[in-house]
């Protein structure tokens, strides 16, 4: 079977750019420092690991700021010894997946609904997902609660402070908004 040329479309049209890659590349990096970041809580796994996801999801769009989130959680949770079994950090992960697409579907929206959504859904849903299991309950929920939504707060509005940033730096290429951000 032949190989496409480089100039033929079936390449051209490949979202698996270099540009794209090398990005994934240095949020998921920038991820594994802000796992090391961590907010004081009962399980050590709020930290600044999911700003570069929620960044992701607005410079990539929202399946790579999910890929870029969940993996940054798997660190977190991993430099914190997967204090609630590596199963339930899996669940964690696959939420702040959903978290960080929700954020960056609102976020086109009106980035305040983003915002707004972003902090709710992190900081409140997904640790009230833990209710109803045994052995966490409503205690978990509110040990967890304070430090989650200060964790939310400050790596979804460190986001989007980053991301209007790179919009004034890089207006009609880089972070072009809309998910787009692979310019041309």
């Amino acid at each position: 079977m032949a190989k496409p040329e480089l100039s033929s479309p079936a390449v051209k049209a490949s979202r698996w750019t270099a540009r794209r890659l090398a990005t994934l590349a240095m949020l998921i990096a920038l991820s594994t420092v802000g796992a090391n970041l961590k907010i004081p809580s009962i399980t050590g796994t709020p930290a600044f690991d999911s700003f570069p996801g929620f960044l992701g999801a607005l410079i990539l769009g929202p399946a790579d700021g999910a890929l870029i989130a969940s993996l940054g959680h798997l660190l977190t949770a991993f430099t914190a010894g997967f204090p609630l079994t590596l199963p339930l950090h899996l669940v964690v992960a696959a939420g702040m997946a959903a978290v960080v697409a929700l954020f960056a579907l609102f976020y086109r929206f009106s980035p305040w609904l983003g915002i707004a959504a972003g902090i709710a859904l992190n900081g409140l849903l997904l640790p009230a997902l833990f209710i109803p299991l045994p052995g966490f309950g409503k205690a978990f929920f509110l040990a967890m609660v304070v430090p989650l939504l200060v964790a939310s707060t400050l790596n979804i509005v460190l986001a989007a402070t980053a991301f209007t940033s790179l919009r004034r730096v890089f207006p009609a290429s880089y972070a072009a908004g809309r998910g787009k951000g692979e310019g041309k």
